[in-house]
C-alpha cells in the first residue's frame, strides 16, 4: 500500500480534507446542500527547510493541524449560525470587538487554541505527573512511578475519549471521521471512489491523529523511563519540555506506519487502531457524500489509482 499523501478531519457536519498546500472544507447544511470550500495553507513547515526535517518537522506538523483544525471547524460552524437565529454577544465578545475591530475573531480562535493546548497539557501531562508523586512511598522513584504514571495517563486518554463519544453531537463527528478515513481506505486500496465503495472500505486508518496521541503517550513512557528527575517540579518541567521531542518522535513512526505494510508496523499500529473504534463510527451514505466532495475538491484520485494500480 502506498500513502496518497491525504489526511483529514472530522468538523461540524461535514470533513476537512488536506493534499499539500491546498485543503477542502465540505459540509452538509441544513437544506441538504453540500458546500464546499477550497482554499491554501501554506504552514509553519514551510517557511523553512529545517523545519522539514526528519524529526522535526513532526513538531511543525502538529502545530499547523491544530490551527487548521480550528479554522475549519470555525468555518462550518459558522455555515450553521447563518441558517440560525444570531444571538446576541456577550460581554467578554463586544469587548474584543471593540479592541480588536475584524480580527476579533481570530483572538477568539487563537485564545481559543491556548486554553484548550494548557488544558490538555493539565490533564494528560502535569495530573499524572503529580498523582504518580503521590505514589512515590509505595512505588519509589524508580522504574515502576515512571510506568505508574504512564499507564495513568493512557487510561485518562481513553477514560476521556469514550466518555465524550457518548456525548449524540460527538457520536455525529465520530461518524464523519469514520466516513473521511473509509475515502482515504477506498482510494489507498485502488477502488474507484463511489458511496458503494466508501461504505465498504475500514473505518480505521493508521494515519489517524487518534492513533498519534497514543503513540506519543505510549514514547513518553519510553523516555521518562530514562529520565526521572527527583522533584515534582523538575519532573513537570521535563515533561513539558520533552513534548515537542516526544511529538517528533511519534510523527516519524505514524509516517512510517501510513506507507509501510511491515508486519511488525502493522503489528505496533494495532492499539491505535482499536483505539479508533472509539473514536470513528459507521457513517451512513449521505456522510459518504460529503466526504468525497471533500476528497475530490483537493485531491486527482483518479490519477493516483492509475499511477499505482495501473
Amino acid at each position: 500500500m502506498k500513502s496518497s499523501g491525504i489526511g483529514g478531519q472530522a468538523v461540524m457536519e461535514g470533513i476537512m480534507m488536506r493534499n499539500g498546500s491546498e485543503y477542502s472544507v465540505a459540509v452538509r447544511k441544513e437544506n441538504g446542500e453540500i458546500e464546499v470550500k477550497k482554499e491554501t495553507y501554506k504552514g509553519v513547515g514551510s517557511k523553512c527547510k529545517l523545519f522539514r526535517l526528519p524529526f522535526i518537522r513532526g513538531i511543525f506538523s502538529f502545530v499547523d493541524s491544530l490551527v487548521l483544525g480550528m479554522k475549519s471547524l470555525n468555518y462550518s460552524a459558522s455555515l450553521f449560525m447563518e441558517d440560525g437565529e444570531e444571538e446576541e454577544p456577550g460581554r467578554f465578545e463586544k469587548w474584543l470587538q471593540k479592541k480588536f475591530g475584524d480580527k476579533a475573531e481570530k483572538v477568539i480562535m487563537d485564545l481559543t487554541m491556548v486554553i484548550s493546548i494548557i488544558l490538555a497539557m493539565g490533564i494528560f501531562m502535569v495530573f499524572p505527573t503529580w498523582v504518580s508523586t503521590l505514589m512515590k512511598p509505595l512505588l519509589g522513584n524508580g522504574i515502576w512511578m515512571a510506568l505508574f504514571e504512564g499507564v495513568l495517563r493512557i487510561a485518562i486518554f481513553i477514560a476521556y475519549v469514550g466518555l465524550i463519544s457518548l456525548m449524540p453531537d460527538i457520536k455525529r463527528t465520530y461518524m464523519y471521521h469514520g466516513a473521511e478515513h473509509k475515502c482515504i481506505n477506498c482510494i489507498e486500496h485502488g477502488m474507484p471512489l463511489t458511496v458503494e465503495n466508501v461504505m465498504k472500505s475500514s473505518k480505521e486508518h493508521k494515519r489517524c491523529g487518534t492513533s498519534f496521541l497514543l503513540i506519543v503517550m505510549v514514547i513518553s513512557i519510553l523516555f521518562f523511563l530514562v529520565i526521572r528527575p527527583e522533584t515534582l517540579w523538575l519532573r513537570l518541567v521535563s515533561r513539558i519540555l520533552l513534548i515537542p521531542v516526544i511529538a517528533g518522535v511519534s510523527f516519524e513512526f505514524l509516517r512510517l506506519a501510513g506507507n509501510s505494510d511491515n508486519p511488525v508496523v502493522n503489528l505496533l499500529s494495532k492499539p491505535g487502531l482499536m483505539l479508533q473504534g472509539l473514536t470513528t463510527k459507521e457513517p451512513d451514505e449521505k456522510m459518504a457524500e460529503v466526504a468525497i466532495c471533500a476528497v475530490e475538491a483537493v485531491f486527482d484520485w483518479k490519477a493516483y489509482e492509475e499511477a499505482n494500480f495501473n
